[in-house]
């Protein structure tokens, strides 16, 4: 009977999906991420043939070694910067993340966080719990509009693609957007400008919504010559991941008024923040939630599972991450 490891309680739609098919499925008890020793043990005393790791996981070499026995390890999340795929593929184990199902729940989160941030939403439910509300007034927390904006994507994979139709088709908004190279279906679907500098796209958009990949080429991709190429009256939006943002440059530019106020769903050296950020009053921050809705985690879990059966049954991952 294969034996199946689960680093972190995950919905119950994946596990079930693991025992229908007579795997032993074995959950970690832990409420939270297990420690670097917790987690290598765990695979070395438990023979396991499959691991369904998450995001806090690191994978590497000494993590593979650990589970000899393991065909696959299958990363709960679309984004698979915490496992090494050079050193999986060296020991022939296959790597699976859980991409496209959680496209528009990040989509819809971005969106959230742009409406929540530019109509100072969080800043006003305070306001207003505060007791601070004695009357209506022309003037009070003013906000800026969405419709008929220029929205800037940084990154036109699915996510970006959804948030750049949900601009132009809900908001009347201009597309601009930039890519390693040209996304046709962006342009084709909204009328998207492709922008081959993303310098070019900062200095025109009053809205950047970043949705890269964490690689070398994007550690950093928004640092603090960047944000002086924004308009001062701009917002930035990250729901990708943090180290795509120079955190610090970001709490200065907030605090010099650089730019008008950010959303932020990922941190650079999460959960930490960086100082300063939370005493900002023109920015919101969520902690990592933009897939998190009860169908999408659900969505998730079923497909990493559909994964490990897959590789199990002899055949191969439908969401194989490539080196």
């Amino acid at each position: 009977m294969p034996r199946i490891y689960i680093t972190r309680k995950i919905p119950d739609a994946g596990i079930t999906m693991l025992q229908e098919k007579g795997y032993e499925v074995n959950v970690s008890p832990k409420d939270g991420a297990l420690t670097r020793e917790e987690f290598l043990s765990t695979l070395r005393e438990g023979e396991y043939d499959a691991v369904l790791c998450t995001l806090l996981d690191r994978i590497d070499g000494e993590a593979f070694d650990a589970a000899p026995k393991a065909k696959i390890f299958a990363n709960y999340a679309v984004g698979f910067d915490n496992i090494d795929p050079v050193a999986a593929k060296e020991r022939g184990v296959i790597v699976s993340n859980t991409p496209g199902v959680l496209t528009n729940t990040v989509a819809e989160h971005t969106f959230a966080l742009m409406l929540a941030i530019a109509h100072r939403i969080v800043e006003a439910d305070g306001f207003t719990r505060e007791g601070r509300y004695k009357e209506w007034a022309p003037e009070l927390l003013l906000g800026n509009d969405l419709f008929g904006k220029t929205l800037g994507i940084v990154g036109a994979g699915r996510i970006g693609t959804r948030v750049a139709y949900h601009g132009a088709r809900g908001f009347d908004m201009k597309i601009l957007y930039t890519d390693v190279k040209p996304n046709a279906d962006i342009e084709k679907e909204v009328g998207a400008e492709y922008k081959e500098k993303i310098e070019d796209l900062l200095a025109e958009a009053d809205f950047v919504s970043i949705h890269v990949p964490l690689l070398p080429s994007t550690q950093h991709l928004i640092n603090a010559e960047r944000l002086l190429k924004m308009k001062r009256s701009a917002y930035l939006v990250n729901t990708s991941r943090g180290p795509t943002v120079d955190e610090a440059a970001l709490v200065q530019a907030l605090r010099n008024k650089t730019i008008r106020g950010a959303a932020l769903d990922v941190f650079e050296n999460e959960p930490a923040l960086a100082p300063g950020l939370v005493e900002l009053p023109n920015v919101i921050i969520t902690p990592h939630i933009a897939s998190g809705t009860e169908e999408t985690r659900a969505a998730m879990a079923e497909l990493a599972a559909k994964n490990i059966i897959a590789v199990l049954e002899g055949g191969e991952a439908p969401n194989a991450v490539k080196p």
